[in-house]
Order: structure tokens, then sequence, then C-alpha cells
């Protein structure tokens, strides 16, 4: 029997919860002891209540919760004081996004705990199986986000991207064509805005050319073909990725100054330190900001702006390997070659080595 603790998130606007009633009784109905904080389901539409009814325990705050569990199952990366409560020999479950938060990576290391995340879960085939969910949500939100941002009064060039007769559409450009990039065109073509993805790879363009009918511009390369497109563009999304690392900067300060005043960034992948050279991480209560005439949004949990709907496609996603865990702890890592690509931090030393060469650039550059 494994003690299993889900905290209230504390992050700015996170209303997301790292554990359905489904996912409780799964853990409950496995022999396990669930324990969750206060009115931690309340923003994903879930009571203390409904958690009861499956058997978990409710305790009042979060040091309670860390203290009773042996397993620790969260949504976001842990928060200061949170990293403060996690000890030697307790797992932690959740997204990290370490590669962008070095210090955190170190803080979390002296805890002894052993970290997993959720994004470096890797199938053989490459999959992220536990990051897919989110990245459509945000895909999709991003989108919808930056139509918004294109409206005038949210200081946007007041362009609607879906035009009308007589008037031509907005153009989006999304950089990166992989799960964010493919949900964010699919939406933008539900607009009626004119969309160039642009990739490294021909095969992955070759698929998206022929899901989409040829209806998406399919760019290789992100140089001089980028920086046309950035000339013309009115929403530009981003949306690179490389598991476990910090994200490159595609878009740089020069290249930003080409585009149109008002016209607008939503850059996705600002959670692994974003691919636009003048981003950086904003939260929901203060989303946005200008650089050059160009509106920038780096909320880094994007997802948690839907939260009834983010939480159910992460705990359906989670709840198989969060049993895993339950039902060996850190040895469901050594049989399950996917857990382990998730290992971030174990035995007091960062492990992940997309996460290791950040904090050794960090230690670098300090």
């Amino acid at each position: 029997m494994t003690k299993v603790g889900v905290p209230k998130e504390i992050l700015d606007n996170e209303y997301r919860v790292a554990l359905t009633v489904a996912g409780a009784h799964a853990l409950v109905s496995a022999g396990h002891e669930v324990f969750i904080e206060k009115n931690a389901g309340v923003g994903s539409g879930i009571t203390d209540e409904e958690y009861k009814a499956q058997g978990c325990t409710i305790l009042p705050d979060a040091p309670a919760v860390f203290e009773k569990a042996d397993l620790i199952l969260k949504v976001k990366e842990p928060q200061d004081k949170e990293v403060g409560y996690l000890r030697k020999g307790q797992v932690l479950f959740t997204y990290l996004h370490l590669a962008a938060h070095p210090k955190l990576a170190t803080d979390l290391a002296k805890t002894g705990a052993t970290c997993i995340a959720y994004e470096t879960v890797q199938m053989p085939n490459g999959a992220l199986p536990l990051l897919t969910p989110m990245s459509e949500i945000a895909g999709r939100l991003a989108t919808q986000i930056g139509a918004n941002y294109l409206e005038r009064p949210m200081g946007g060039r007041g362009v609607l991207l879906g035009g009308v007769p007589g008037v031509e559409p907005g153009t989006v450009v999304i950089i990166g064509g992989g799960v964010v990039g493919t949900n964010a065109a699919k939406i933008a073509l539900g607009l009626g805005a004119k969309v160039t993805i642009f990739d490294l790879s021909l095969d992955r363009l070759r698929y998206l050319d022929d899901i989409f009918n040829g209806q998406v511009r399919t760019v290789y390369s992100v140089g001089h073909y980028l920086q046309e497109a950035l000339v013309r563009a009115d929403l530009v999304i981003g949306a690179v990725l490389i598991p476990g690392k910090q994200a490159p900067r595609i878009i740089t300060k020069d290249m930003l100054k080409t585009m149109k005043e008002g016209s607008v960034i939503v850059d996705v992948s600002v959670d692994q330190g974003g691919c636009i050279e003048t981003i950086h991480a904003t939260k929901h209560s203060n989303p946005t900001y200008v650089v050059d005439g160009v509106l920038h949004y780096g909320v880094a949990n994007i997802p948690g702006a839907v939260p009834w709907t983010s939480t159910r496609a992460l705990t359906n996603a989670t709840m198989s390997y969060c049993l895993k865990l339950a039902n060996k702890g850190y040895d469901a890592c050594l049989e399950s070659s996917d857990l382990m690509k998730g290992v971030n931090i174990h035995n007091g030393e960062v492990v992940h080595p997309g996460v290791l060469e950040a904090v050794n650039a960090a230690k670098v550059t300090a």
C-alpha cells in the first residue's frame, strides 16, 4: 500500500488538479491510501465530497499532504515553498520543465526526492504520451488567444483572422509542426485564416500537407523564409519542442523589428524557455507585454485556463503511470523505459541529459 498525496496547485490562476474522481477510485481500489488537500479539485469542478465518496482523506493544507504521502501527484512544477515540503525517499510526479528552470532542478536534487516529469516520459516510438494532451489543448488555445489579442481593444492590429467577403483574412505563422503546431493550425484554418507552418522535418511537412489537404502552406527551414513570413504575419505561434531541453531561439530581436505594429506572438514553448528571443514567462493575471510594437503572450501554463477540460485530458493519460508508481514506487521506472525517461532527479542528482545540460550551462554563465 502506498500513501498518495494530491496538493492544491498554487501557481497563479492554476485551476487544474492531478487526480480526478475516476483516478481516485482506481488508486483506492488498488489498495492505496489517497490524501487530497482541501478544495484541490474545486477549480476543475471536483468537490471534496466526491473524493471522500471514493475513500479519499481530505487534509487541511499542503504541508499535511506532503507529510503523509510517499507519492506526490501534481500538475505544475513545485513552487519555492513546496520544494521545502519534499523529503528523501518521496516520489514526485508532475510537469517540471527543468531545462528552463535550472535553479529549481538544483533545489529539487537537494531534497533527495525522486522527481519524474510528465513531459519527458517517452515511449519507444518517440511519442510523449503525457505531454500530448496538454499540447493539443495549448495549441488550440494559442490560436484562440491570438485571435482575441488581435482585437484593437486588446492591443492588437484590429484584424479578424477569418476576414469577411471582400476583405482578406489574417495571416498565421506557426513555428513547429508537432502536436501544438498541428492543433493551432486546425483552429486557425477553422477560423478561415491563411496558415503557414515551418518545420525542420520534411517527413513531418509531408504529413501536414497530407492531413490538411494542401490548405496549409508548409515550409522547410526557419531562416530566410521565416524572416519573409514574419513581415506579413498577424499572429505568430511558437510551437518548438526538443524533449527535455531548452527550446532554441528561432526569432531574434532583429527579426521581430520587421513585424507589423499590433501583431501578436503566442509562444507556447515558453515553458521550455521559449523560441522567441524577446519572450519571457508571464502569468494568467498579467499575460502580455509589448516589445517593438509586437504584443507578446508568454503564459507558461496555458491549459490551466480551461481546467475542466485539461484536468480530465491530463489524468486520462497519466493514470496508468500513476498506478504503476503507486504499486511499485521507483522500481516501476526500472521496469518501464517510458517512466525511466521521465526521471529527471534521483538520489540527489540531476539525471536527465537535457536538464543536466541546462544546469551546467547555468553554472558557466553564473
